[in-house]
């Protein structure tokens, strides 16, 4: 066979092997379809046939390169997994899979971000512009007489009293309860996720506003900044996956709805577990960090930091490289 009808009858498999290795580099082994697993196995044994079929036939060199790479690109996938020790599963989770799972996620991600924004916003304007409206939208337990700025007031004498390591504890079980009640509420359709949403975003922004009539605005921010932006954003995250479960309810498309919720429900697993990790971060720089007497530029800078740091590896972590053309 001459090499150039070789090329044309089997370059179509090599592409999509191309396509299904960007695939799993992005996802993993574990978040692909069986099926897409089985055809990824099979083109492997097809470019290995095609790569011992051009070396006898001592097709062109750059030809049996490629395919040479190919066939090892793939090998390392359909084998690779077998020999993967647990640490370096663990190093692809949050190297790859992970950060994947959140771009591939990003529709529900930001409807949640959306409305817990305009949650806060709303309560901060009705609070700042009309402080009575605070009886309407908070507990009352939370509207009491300021006099002094959150970091001295909640989290200086809970450092003296229990030291950092015991409250980084405590705040670590709060956010990750909270987190996966956001998570759960999937299973009622999304109606108690969204709840906690707007109810947070309300406790947010009213206490925001509360601070800042006060005139402790800029304490509260650069408070809340060091370990609220790692927060805020694994409840969003949290929130995301619980509105994929609903959504494998309610828009399954052309599956039937189990398989929908299941195939939804392995992806929302991914980010929970991302976001369990995200919150032991987040309450361990709440306990450690944030309570330290610090000076507000300084926590705001911290908290910025924080912020670029999540960005650059959500947007880039996991990406794959460009394959080389035959």
């Amino acid at each position: 066979m001459q090499q150039a009808v070789f090329v044309e009858k089997r370059q179509p498999g090599w592409q999509r092997l191309e396509e299904l290795l960007r695939m799993e580099s992005k996802k993993g082994v574990r978040n692909l379809e069986p099926e897409t697993v089985a055809e990824l196995g099979q083109l492997y044994r097809w470019v290995t046939s095609d790569l011992a079929f051009a070396t006898g036939r001592g097709y062109d060199p750059s030809l049996r390169a490629y395919l040479n790479r190919l066939t090892a690109r793939a090998h390392a996938v359909v084998y690779g997994g077998v020999h993967k020790g647990a640490a370096q599963r663990v190093a692809e989770f949050y190297r790859s899979t992970f950060p994947a799972e959140v771009r591939a996620s990003r529709t529900p991600i930001l409807i949640c971000a959306g409305l817990f924004a305009l949650s806060a916003a709303a309560a901060y304007y009705l609070i700042i512009t009309q402080p009575l409206n605070a009886w309407v939208l908070l507990p009352p337990s939370m509207i009491q007489p300021i006099h002094e700025g959150l970091h001295k007031s909640n989290f200086e004498p809970a450092v003296r009293g229990l030291g950092s390591p015991a409250l980084a504890a405590i705040i670590m079980q709060n956010n990750i309860r909270l987190a996966f009640l956001a998570f759960g509420g999937g299973l009622t359709l999304g109606v108690l996720t969204i709840y906690l949403l707007l109810f947070n975003g309300l406790m947010l922004g009213g206490t925001a506003a509360l601070y800042q009539s006060a005139g402790f605005g800029r304490d509260f921010w650069a408070t809340i900044a060091p370990h609220g932006i790692i927060e805020l954003t694994a409840v969003q995250i949290a929130a995301g996956a619980g509105l994929l479960l609903a959504a494998g309810v309610l828009r399954p498309g052309r599956l039937r709805r189990a398989d929908a919720l299941r195939q939804n429900a392995r992806r929302a697993g991914v980010l929970i577990l991302g976001v369990a990790s995200m919150l032991v971060v987040a309450g361990t720089i709440e306990g450690g960090f944030t309570p330290q007497a610090f000076s507000e530029n300084s926590r705001i800078i911290f908290g910025l930091g924080t912020a670029l740091a999540m960005l650059v590896y959500f947007l880039f972590a996991g990406r794959a490289t460009a394959a080389p053309a035959p």
